[in-house]
């Protein structure tokens, strides 16, 4: 998909462009400094423009409820913000080594192991500065420019600019609501030729809010088994936070999948510990070259991540047990609340999340009708940016997850129930005055 994203009146989203290089920016490479077309090229992330812009507006005094923000409302647990105070009051403030400590690296490598089924060991792990990046680099150690990355689409905002940036060509391979925007493995082996080189597998899903199951999982691990050149870049940032009754199942604990699997994850969306920006990746066998080839990357650009966090991961890991617990119930009870209002509001549907903090519903109903202030609603940028200007409530349009998400918008319930409950109903009242 391409195109300018110029149904935008508020300037929620500040040059978002997917199609390359914003047209009145070249003609401006020609003045002051020149800025590289790959900067150029790369669209802003609207799902932080609209974070951004949600904080502006409240500092201002408006009454807004969002439901964009990406991270869990909740405080970091206490016990893993004494462990980063007692490293940094004990000194531990000089370089560490670049793919993260011995015992760091353990305690995510005896994670792995004991809830994820997947055979490890500290040095098939690094740490890196959080799990965006963590993508970034796998991507950049195994794409060669022209190399095809599968993406099942709706998917994350920065799958597709990441993918581009290492020289990739992103395949998508769309899947919608009635499958609970999950491709089938029909649709994996029908995308696969000799040009493929990776696929990105995001389970549970952001945006859908909805995850694979053990068999759905399996079945795609059988496709990618008959291909091994095919990498799987399985990014379970939001493993732990399941409400489906089935269980979770990581596509590395399939053992013909362990060593054709970049298993990525982190601290941030588990542990609220989002702006720590601690992510890892895990990627076994084959004499240790991946986690070496993220390694020589990191040290020529990042270096370790804050050397006085490394031992807030075996904090983490091993002692926030029941803080998980109960932020993940919290979130279950939540997801239920906002997918039966949601599911209220007239003409719009969607799937039931059982994974993440997300919904993604269709309000494709809504194209053509024009709302209360006079905007005609073409698009899910129209409907997010008349939805705040007229509503006070922001949600994250579609556009930018490629595929059917044109059609809907995200919306996060790392908000509090009163929130959920007031916004939805503030939508459905800005959808009853839609003619």
């Amino acid at each position: 998909m391409g195109g300018e994203c110029t149904a935008d009146p508020l300037g929620l989203f500040h040059g978002c462009w997917t199609g390359g290089i914003l047209p009145d920016m070249e003609t401006e490479m020609t003045h002051a400094m020149n800025l590289s077309k790959r900067a150029l090229g790369v669209p802003a992330s609207p799902t932080l423009a609209i974070t951004a812009r949600v904080k502006e507006l409240k500092a201002a005094g408006e009454d807004i409820i969002g439901f964009g923000a990406g991270e869990p409302d909740f405080g970091t647990p206490e016990v893993i913000c004494d462990a980063a105070v007692e490293s940094l009051r004990s000194g531990q403030t000089r370089y560490a080594p670049t793919p993260g400590t011995p015992e760091a690296r353990e305690a995510i490598a005896d994670k792995l192991r004991t809830e994820n089924g997947i055979e490890c060991t500290a040095s098939d792990i690094i740490i890196n500065n959080g799990a965006k990046f963590t993508v970034y680099l796998a991507l950049q150690a195994i794409v060669n420019p022209g190399d095809v990355v599968l993406l099942p689409t709706p998917a994350w905002v920065s799958y597709k600019p990441m993918i581009e940036l290492a020289g990739g060509v992103v395949r998508e391979i769309p899947a919608g609501p009635d499958s609970d925007f999950k491709m089938t493995a029909d649709q994996l082996e029908a995308a696969i030729d000799d040009d493929v080189r990776a696929i990105i597998l995001n389970s549970p899903s952001n945006p859908c809010g909805t995850m694979y199951s053990p068999e759905e999982v399996r079945a795609l691990a059988k496709v990618l088994e008959a291909n091994p050149r095919v990498a799987v870049i399985a990014d379970e940032i939001y493993e732990r936070l399941v409400y489906s009754d089935e269980p979770y199942l990581s596509m590395a604990s399939v053992p013909a999948m362990a060593e054709q699997t970049i298993t990525i994850n982190g601290l941030s969306k588990t542990f609220a510990m989002t702006g720590w920006r601690i992510g890892y990746a895990c990627a076994p066998g084959k004499n240790g070259e991946v986690i070496k080839a993220m390694t020589r990357l990191q040290s020529q650009m990042t270096s370790s991540i804050t050397s006085f966090l490394m031992s807030s991961i075996p904090a983490a890991l091993q002692k926030a047990t029941a803080e998980v617990s109960s932020m993940r119930d919290t979130f279950a009870k939540r997801a239920e609340l906002i997918h039966g209002l949601v599911t209220q509001w007239p003409g719009v549907s969607c799937p039931r999340p059982t994974g993440a903090f997300y919904i993604f519903p269709d309000i494709s109903c809504c194209f053509g009708k024009t709302s209360g202030g006079g905007v005609r609603i073409q698009s899910a940028m129209d409907f997010a940016s008349a939805l705040l200007d007229e509503a006070g409530v922001a949600v994250v349009p579609g556009e930018g997850f490629l595929g059917c998400g044109v059609n809907h918008v995200r919306l996060s319930f790392a908000c509090s129930e009163d929130d959920i409950h007031a916004g939805c109903q503030r939508v459905r009242e800005w959808l009853d005055r839609l003619t």
